[in-house]
């Protein structure tokens, strides 16, 4: 699978990709959102749920790398969620802050929004946001999601609220004729 945008390409994480994922998750705006600080034990474990995500689905979180440079900005991909019981699509993105505010995200989004729709032929994605987190409220959406609901995950033992955004596929398909 070669997935790729117009200033990124996408690529699996394999475990030598430790200490640039530990880089990212250790990010001071990654840490705000996801509660925490990750440990080695956490960076590994991320890596792994990565790994079992391609074998069970064939994708998960993606390192997005510069083409011009091959420097890492951070990941961005697709993840079988359960939301509210349902099984669903849903990007997921994360980012360095130092590539934040460049448009990375919004344009790794819509690459793996296109992917959802056209190769894996999905109804509809979504994004779980904490509603903290503006930045990423405001990539979703860009990509043309609307604001659905509210979903409570526990993490790490903790309740933590998301708004829930989606897109049909349908909607997809009339905002993007005209691309």
């Amino acid at each position: 699978m070669v997935l790729q945008s117009g200033r990124l390409v996408f690529r699996e994480i394999e475990k030598g990709d430790a200490p640039v994922i530990a880089q990212i998750m250790r990010d001071e705006g990654v840490q705000k959102v996801w509660g925490h600080y990750f440990t080695d034990d956490d960076v590994s474990a991320w890596i792994e749920r990565r790994r079992e995500g391609y074998r069970k689905n064939g994708i998960d979180y993606l390192l997005a790398v510069k083409k011009e440079t091959d420097e890492v900005i951070g990941q961005i991909g697709l993840l079988k969620e359960i939301i509210d019981g349902e099984e669903v699509w849903g990007i997921g993105y994360i980012l360095l802050g130092k590539y934040c505010r460049n448009g990375y995200a919004t344009e790794g989004a819509k690459a793996m929004a296109q992917y959802a729709f056209e190769t894996l032929k999905a109804d509809k994605i979504v994004c779980d946001i904490r509603p903290m987190n503006k930045a990423s409220i405001a990539v979703a959406k860009r990509i043309g999601m609307a604001e659905t609901g509210i979903f409570t995950k526990i993490y790490q033992g903790k309740e933590m609220p998301h708004l829930i955004f989606e897109l049909e596929q349908t909607d997809w398909e009339i905002n993007n004729m005209a691309i």
